[in-house]
């Protein structure tokens, strides 16, 4: 079952933690598509975000692009120690490319300084218990090497390694028929993207909140496709994606009042990410799903400005830090304000003759 860990918002060994500086800025990353222009000059001056002292889980980091990465790059950069779950199928490639030195610049924050991931932990987020997990993927080779990494798993060692975290990011979502329209999505693709895109994060509530400090944030991301029609975006991910709002309401009530934590979710607009590149179209010559959903938005947002990894990464540290104490059960727009469109500025019938 292939999982994909990052968020389609529409998809090193290193042991030691790196204390950020107290002024927190957002990242400059290492792609266009990743950083904003204003980015590099804007302070948060007056509330200065210091997570020093804080943990932060990301589940669903495997590269350098998308929003996953974007929020964890933030979180550090603010003093969190980060560590993160990835799929164990682009576990080694992951590991191999920071040893290799590849992501050097995006190790670095907006000052020029490193900062580093405190430990990587497989994570399948597909599978709650050891008990869950098929024989078959037990001994597929590229998981008869590791252990422990079913959410329950990797809750218990996280526990072991950190004691209590104090934030927990849901960066996962798989569709395995994405590219079907709903009329012609099987049962089992639809409750595939149920289970990896919305349980998976009730179930890292249920496992990792009992070892979080009170006051602590849960973060997801999540589309506009949950309240609204887009095409292509298929398989029942646009029912995932409704799912996966709907429980951040009532996990906001419930895990609000059992262990004092905010639960949010960042609803983002399009970014040519890597998991989201690879869904529909891309015929040769023709423009891929992303492309279609990037030019879309450029033509009718109320902002007609492009949307960068790093905007989402700075709303994902807000909602992280003392900032946003009573911001909870809230669906954070970050799509140049495109969800409160309700007519096409680009459509033909819109054009005056």
């Amino acid at each position: 079952m292939k999982l994909l860990f990052t968020s389609f918002a529409l998809g090193m060994a290193s042991t030691s933690a790196f204390l950020a500086p107290r002024l927190a800025v957002p990242s400059a990353l290492s792609s266009q598509a990743r950083t904003s222009p204003s980015s590099l000059s804007m302070a948060i001056d007056g509330y200065n975000v210091d997570l020093r002292g804080k943990t932060a889980f990301i589940a669903g980091v495997a590269d350098a692009n998308g929003y996953g990465w974007a929020i964890t790059k933030h979180l550090a950069e603010a003093g969190a120690k980060v560590i993160v779950g990835t799929w164990p199928p682009v576990l080694g490639i992951f590991k191999a490319t920071l040893d290799s030195g590849k992501l050097a610049e995006d190790l670095k924050t907006s000052t020029g300084e490193s900062w580093e991931i405190a430990k990587i932990y497989p994570l399948d987020a597909t599978f709650d218990r050891p008990e869950d997990v098929p024989e078959a993927v037990k001994t597929n080779k590229r998981y008869a090497s590791l252990g422990g990494y079913t959410i329950s798993e990797v809750a218990k060692e996280v526990e072991k390694d950190f004691g209590k975290i104090d934030i927990l990011v849901h960066s996962l979502a798989n569709g395995p028929e994405v590219t079907k329209p709903l009329l012609e999505t099987s049962r089992n693709g639809y409750l595939t993207a149920s289970s990896a895109s919305a349980y998976s994060m009730v179930s890292l509530v249920q496992h990792f909140a009992p070892i979080m400090n009170e006051g602590g944030s849960v973060l997801s991301l999540t589309y506009i496709a949950s309240e609204k029609v887009i095409p292509g975006y298929g398989g029942g991910m646009s029912s995932a994606k409704a799912q996966l709002e709907s429980d951040t309401r009532t996990l906001a009530f419930e895990a609000g009042r059992k262990y004092k934590l905010r639960v949010n979710t960042i609803s983002a607009g399009p970014l040519k990410s890597r998991a989201a590149s690879a869904i529909g179209g891309g015929e040769k010559g023709k423009k891929t799903f992303i492309e279609y959903a990037i030019d879309y938005s450029r033509a009718n947002a109320p902002l007609a400005q492009d949307l960068y990894a790093d905007d989402v990464g700075s709303t994902g540290l807000f909602l992280s830090s003392p900032l946003a104490r009573c911001v909870t059960g809230v669906t954070m727009y970050v799509d140049n304000g495109l969800h409160a469109m309700g007519m096409a500025l680009d459509s033909i019938a819109m054009q005056q003759e």
